[in-house]
């Protein structure tokens, strides 16, 4: 009995895995409750600017830039689609055009813009388009959507780079950035507010082995 109790809490442990990383635990909130597509708007703020970075699950995406010193906020969304206001299960449902991705608001004084693009190569695969890790579509596509001419500017040099760095083609697209919706409510600081499943769906989904992989003898 104690061998088939063990092999029960197994395949429940395997169960309740299966679905957290199927995005079954998403729906602990009604939808009803937690739409919001308010449409993002620049800060007020003087000396404040912003970018914006798809690369994958936007949980993840926020959770590596509010590591960056100078990074004010993070706001997961969804953007470069053709419906307003979108759902998240528009978005990954297909059809809307939209990626996940993070608006990031920062002082420039305190990170630059190119720092932040550094940043971003090390937390995406660039060598793959409509999926990132374990999450598959167009949703998931890695973009960096510039905001001025001069971000343009920095990251098509910045992407000129790591081809050059990698010597195998960059997939990363670049382009304006457009209309950014933000995400429901329980999308946003998700990796703070269910840090268990967080860490499980990161870990499950080969996030950080995959860019060890990425990075391994790089100089």
């Amino acid at each position: 009995m104690h061998a088939q109790r063990w092999i029960l809490v197994a395949a429940l442990l395997v169960a309740t895995g299966y679905v957290w990383l199927s995005g079954g635990f998403i729906g602990v909130v009604p939808m009803s409750a937690a739409q919001d597509g308010t449409l993002v708007r620049p800060p007020d703020k003087p000396g404040l600017a912003v970018a914006t970075f798809a690369s994958g699950c936007f949980w993840c995406t926020e959770a590596d830039f509010d590591k960056v010193k100078g990074v004010v906020s993070t706001t997961s969304g969804y953007t470069g689609g053709t419906v307003a206001n979108p759902t998240y299960r528009q978005v990954t449902g297909g059809g809307t055009g939209h990626a996940e991705a993070v608006y990031v608001v920062f002082d420039p004084a305190v990170v630059t813009y190119d720092a932040l693009l550094d940043h971003y190569w090390h937390n995406v695969d660039p060598f793959v388009a409509n999926r990132q890790f374990c999450d598959t579509g167009n949703s998931y596509r890695p973009v960096i959507f510039v905001h001025t001419e001069a971000q343009r500017i920095a990251a098509e040099a910045s992407k000129a780079k790591m081809q050059q760095r990698f010597g195998k083609p960059i997939v990363v697209e670049i382009t304006a950035a457009a209309p950014f919706y933000r995400a429901e409510d329980y999308h946003q600081d998700y990796y703070k507010k269910n840090s268990a499943q967080y860490r499980f769906y990161r870990y499950g989904c080969g996030r950080d082995r995959r860019l060890e992989e990425i990075w391994a003898g790089v100089k």
